[in-house]
């Protein structure tokens, strides 16, 4: 059985935080992203959900 591991990451600007996290070397799921969220992956298992 696979396990993955979804983390909820509220932040107050969305797009900053995306930019922030995108200079660091995170990647982002885009079939997961809108305005209102975006699903950073941190890992093959582990994924952070950042939150506006």
């Amino acid at each position: 059985m696979a396990i993955k591991i979804f983390v909820n990451l509220p932040v107050k600007n969305l797009n900053k935080s995306i930019e922030f996290f995108t200079k660091l070397g995170f990647t982002f799921n885009a079939q997961f992203t809108n305005e209102e969220a975006s699903c950073m992956i941190i890992g093959e298992k582990y994924f952070y959900h950042v939150v506006n």
